[in-house]
């Protein structure tokens, strides 16, 4: 009878220790869930673009400009278009369809404002957060008469008018899509 009760008091402290140490599994797992996982980002590289800028139904001159991106490198995997086009799209939109740039007032644009209507208007038509950062390599202006003149002048070029001073971007294996 002894042993009867001495067996049935192992199988319940067995019980509870299993229970317990189960439940303290579960939460540390939960907390290294809950963990901030680092966002691996990628390099896409825009291509150089020249964007004419028309006025009154003539050619007045062209955006030089070369503009990068850094993305998120899982969620981008799940974007159907390249990013590069998609990109070259958004800043057809910017530039020419809805202007952000008076060139009468160069000094006046704000690069971070540009920045920032890139990352916003890219992330919502990708319905999720996948472009981190927008990064400016070039953004310059070059009028039709300095183009009529730099190719009548064979020596000494006028350069175009910068809009934005950037920094060159390291190329990194774009996501294949």
């Amino acid at each position: 009878m002894l042993k009867v009760l001495l067996i049935g008091l192992w199988v319940c402290l067995v019980s509870i220790g299993g229970v317990y140490l189960s439940v303290r599994m579960s939460q540390s797992s939960a907390e290294a869930a809950a963990a901030p996982v680092p966002v691996v980002s990628t390099v896409v590289r825009g291509t150089p673009l020249s964007m004419p800028v028309i006025k009154n139904g003539a050619v007045e001159g062209y955006f030089l400009g070369r503009i990068s991106l850094s993305v998120d490198a899982e969620k981008s995997k799940k974007v159907q278009l390249p990013m590069d086009v998609m990109l070259t799209d958004e800043l057809f939109s910017l530039l020419m369809g809805n202007p952000m740039i008076d060139l009468k007032n160069v000094g006046g644009f704000d690069p971070e404002k540009f920045r920032t209507k890139i990352k916003e208007g890219l992330n919502s038509k990708l319905g999720d957060a996948v472009v981190m950062n927008v990064m400016i390599e070039q953004l310059d202006y070059m009028s039709k008469d300095t183009i009529k003149s730099n190719s009548e002048r064979r020596g000494n070029p006028i350069p175009p008018q910068k809009i934005v001073e950037g920094t060159p971007v390291e190329a990194t294996p774009a996501p294949s899509h």
